[in-house]
């Protein structure tokens, strides 16, 4: 790990005072062309891989009355196999017209996929029988909650998203022009309604799985890892995902599938 003089310390302040994510790398010896670097396109590509292979468990789960939180499930992980394969292969289809309409579509699927966890967590506390999740209450806060996060992601974040052309270690894609400050407001609540439904289904049938991934996702968010990739920390959001689909299975093998 390369080391950091004092000129990079006082970057690193000026940077983090204004919101700014931090890469030594880009300053003197340490700076080098992004486009050489292989590894976060191999990595996009096992996670892509990786994603394929929870979609197919997915559907195993929903063959033959399945929990119905999995069908919520299925969109999302198709979603992310979407997203990390055009990130895989953004170097090789080159930039322009093309590539940039497909990373276009990821933005929009994000935005009506990713909310569909709200209802994923609504229905695992369905299927653990916990009663005050079973009412019209919390089902309708849960659509409308749902709707609500699809609206604002599209209000604050594809509408008149204005995409540019960036490499960043060996990854052609297309993102905001804009500097983000941070998650997006979206993210942080799904997040949120994933940890309580997680405590309340480690509670009632004893199941820590769905907790942990919840956990370390929100981690993994929140520290910067410092290692020269921007894929790595894709590998908190795989596992994420891997126990999502495992709680959806083990609610299966526990026959709580009656809702």
């Amino acid at each position: 790990m390369k080391s950091l003089h004092f000129p990079d310390l006082i970057l690193i302040i000026l940077t983090k005072r204004k919101g700014i994510k931090y890469n030594h790398s880009l300053l003197g010896k340490g700076n080098r062309d992004r486009k050489e670097n292989v590894m976060d396109p191999l990595l996009f590509a096992a996670f892509t891989a990786g994603y394929i292979l929870l979609f197919i468990w997915a559907i195993l789960i929903v063959k033959n009355s399945g929990p119905i939180c999995t069908a919520f499930l299925l969109p999302v992980i198709l979603g992310l196999i979407y997203d990390n394969g055009i990130l895989a292969a953004g170097s090789l289809i080159g930039e322009g017209k093309t590539l940039k309409l497909l990373n276009y579509a990821r933005f929009w699927i994000h935005a009506f996929f990713t909310p569909l966890l709200v209802l994923y967590s609504w229905h695992t506390l369905k299927q653990a029988d916990i009663d005050w999740a079973k009412t019209g209450t919390l089902k309708g806060a849960a659509y409308l909650l749902t709707a609500g996060l699809i609206v604002l992601e599209l209000f604050t974040e594809v509408f008149g998203l204005e995409l540019e052309a960036k490499w960043e270690y060996g990854v052609l894609s297309y993102s905001n022009a804009e500097t983000q400050g941070g998650p997006p407001i979206m993210v942080l609540i799904i997040s949120a309604v994933l940890l309580a439904a997680s405590v309340f289904i480690w509670r009632k049938q004893g199941w820590f799985w769905f907790f942990a991934g919840s956990v370390l996702m929100i981690i993994g968010s929140a520290i910067d890892i410092p290692v020269e990739s921007a894929a790595a920390v894709n590998a908190f959001e795989w596992i994420l995902l891997l126990s999502l689909t495992a709680t959806a299975y083990f609610q299966k093998k526990r026959g709580l599938t009656k809702t």
